[in-house]
């Protein structure tokens, strides 16, 4: 095996393992979100990254090699801290809780398009173009389900610094897209109105 086949492979077998650990732990991301949209976003990324498993292993098939995971400590720790970050959010106020949860969902997004980034490169540079192809796929869902994070995360910044200063903002005319349903934030809702 060329030496840039063999860190394919290394590579490609990280992210088995990764991919695999995060399918374990977007459920719980999903049900520790207090925005529905935010709940959807990590129920839709969910079923991504099962597709993303599965198409992993249809490179190893391409590439003849066996899709064994190989320990990957980066989303180990990645995914400890997100699991930290839900058990602090307990405590917390349901829009700081969920913008702790999309600050460690995007730091995991950002470690998947480094890696599916250089495995792209090393499938390329090997001529594997169809693997190349695969990979690019899953690169642009990371990118995008990178891209809707933010997406849901600029209304919650924009009403915590309101509630900061003291100001408060009805979050139903926000555009759909990234709107914050109130309904999804009963805690909120009372303080506001014992205020």
């Amino acid at each position: 095996m060329s030496q840039i086949k063999e860190l394919l492979v290394d590579q490609l077998q990280d992210l088995l393992h990764a991919e695999t650990q995060l399918a374990a732990a977007l459920p719980a991301m999903a049900e520790a979100a207090n925005c529905t949209n935010l709940k959807a976003a990590f129920e839709k990324h969910l079923v991504e990254t099962q597709g993303q498993i599965r198409r992993l292993q249809q490179i190893f098939d391409q590439l003849g090699e066996p899709a064994e995971p190989k320990p990957c400590k980066a989303m180990m720790g990645l995914i400890a801290e997100g699991q930290e970050t839900i058990e602090e959010g307990k405590e917390k106020e349901p829009m700081s809780a969920d913008l702790a949860l999309i600050a460690a969902a995007q730091r995991v997004e950002h470690y998947e398009i480094s890696a599916y980034g250089t495995a792209r490169a090393f499938a390329r540079q090997l001529g594997e173009f169809e693997c190349a192809r695969l990979l690019t796929q899953t690169l642009g869902e990371e990118e995008s389900a990178d891209c809707k994070l933010t997406s849901l995360s600029d209304p919650l910044l924009q009403q915590l610094t309101l509630d900061d200063a003291g100001a408060m903002v009805n979050l139903e005319s926000v555009n759909s897209d990234s709107k914050v349903s109130s309904s999804a934030n009963p805690a909120r809702k009372g303080k506001k109105a014992a205020a």
